[in-house]
């Protein structure tokens, strides 16, 4: 029997599934890509259904996959950009009855997913949650340091009431079960999509178009524009690049709050803004260097699309990129300090064979992360919550077998180097 039977209700209808995000198209970010994806996948591969509840804005970023159900929210006062659903009311819940899910996604550990995990308990039904954001790592950025332990005890407390968390790298499920012993916790890293983003995207023409030099490299920040993804940081390192006489080339892609300040302080950068698709593509393949100071990410999808497009990688020392990067053979890892970058980045703008090295290795290693795969590694889980506890929703044949007998063993894609989740937030 193969993952498609076992994941149709009754053997005969396709799964239903709840999700609940506090972001699932109304602003672009690596959370809700990755989770717009995953419902197309589900569509596609299994036949399912998938109702999505989620805050909504006027004007969003673009066409949501699957049905799309707006919730009450209210705009988070210091990140106008962002949205806080206020739980789930009546209507909603009648909604959700409504539907008869066979399991409930769990994306954020606001008060939407709280509301929903209750719901999801009282009818019965297996809840998965997974982990895009460490929420307590963006306190400090906002003076709100000294909440960190409070908000990360409700952060495991409320992953610790789910049936199964996945968790984007081992390092965060490691500390997820040791947090929460009584969930299962289970991998879900992200994928590249190599036909978009790859080398041959290059473009010397788009660099000449946007005033930059064919002999100097061009140094590459690619995300939101927001002070926790590691702005001051490239600022600082850039200015330390100028005082020592190597004024690099910087190309910012992306938009947010913070870009007039990012711009005040790089009055030398292009700022291309938002892009998508084959411009983004294009725009960052046309890059040599990337530079991604960031600590707070939980896997760093940026990072993937750069790596696909054979740049020459320096990021901070942190778990997510040590989750996909080994330093010296296909990135300088960095401590989170502009000096240690304004050195890592000199070194491999003087060292042109260092740095095709470099990318070399880092286009090689994203071959490791393809999203139908990865994908695949969702359905799984589903097929084990669903398997591990039966519902009137849900009648499995007891003689059944177990869903990971059902899929054929594949490479399992190996962390380089241990490391703690609590370094998010040093």
């Amino acid at each position: 029997m193969d993952i498609k039977t076992l994941t149709h209700a009754d053997g005969a209808r396709p799964l239903r599934i709840a999700l609940f995000s506090g972001n699932y198209n109304y602003t672009l970010d690596g959370a809700n890509k990755s989770l717009n994806r995953l419902v197309g996948h589900l569509q596609d591969t299994l036949g399912a259904t998938v109702r999505v509840y989620s805050p909504t804005a006027p004007q969003a970023a673009f066409e949501p996959v699957g049905d799309l159900v707006s919730v009450p929210s209210v705009k988070i006062p210091f990140r106008n950009d962002y949205r806080l659903a206020l739980g789930l009311p009546k209507a909603i819940r009648r909604d959700v009855r409504a539907f008869k899910p066979d399991l409930v996604h769990l994306s954020a550990p606001d008060l939407l997913g709280s509301a929903a995990l209750k719901l999801g308990r009282a009818l019965k039904v297996p809840v998965v949650a997974s982990l895009h954001t460490l929420f307590d790592s963006y306190l400090d950025y906002y003076g709100l340091g000294r909440l960190q332990p409070l908000v990360r005890r409700q952060l495991w407390k409320f992953y610790g009431q789910c049936d199964y968390v996945m968790a984007p790298t081992e390092a965060i499920g490691d500390e997820l079960r040791a947090h929460t012993p009584s969930t299962r916790v289970r991998t879900w890293a992200r994928g590249v999509d190599s036909h978009l983003f790859n080398p041959d995207r290059r473009s010397e023409a788009w660099r000449l178009s946007q005033g930059f030099s064919p002999d100097r490299p061009v140094v590459v920040f690619l995300g939101r524009l927001v002070m926790e993804k590691g702005l001051a940081a490239f600022a600082e390192t850039v200015r330390r690049l100028q005082a020592n006489g190597q004024p690099p080339q910087v190309l910012v892609i992306g938009d947010g709050p913070s870009r007039p300040w990012f711009q005040e302080q790089l009055p030398e950068a292009v700022f291309a803004g938002f892009l998508s698709g084959e411009a983004l593509a294009t725009a960052l393949a046309s890059g040599d260097i990337f530079f991604n100071p960031s600590t707070t990410e939980t896997f760093g999808n940026v990072n993937l699309e750069a790596m696909a497009s054979r740049l020459t990688m320096v990021c901070a020392d942190a778990p997510n990129t040590r989750a996909l990067l080994w330093h010296g053979r296909n990135a300088l890892l960095c401590a989170d300090q502009p000096a240690a970058y304004a050195e890592a980045l000199s070194q491999v703008i003087q060292d042109r064979d260092a740095q095709q090295r470099l990318a070399a290795e880092a286009l090689d290693r994203s071959a490791a992360y393809r999203w139908t795969e990865i994908l695949d590694e969702v359905v799984e889980v589903y097929a084990e919550a669903l398997a591990s506890r039966p519902t009137p929703a849900m009648a499995l044949d007891p003689g059944m077998p177990q869903p990971r007998a059902l899929w054929p063993a594949r490479r399992t894609v190996a962390e380089p180097q241990a490391a703690s989740l609590s370094a998010l937030s040093s």
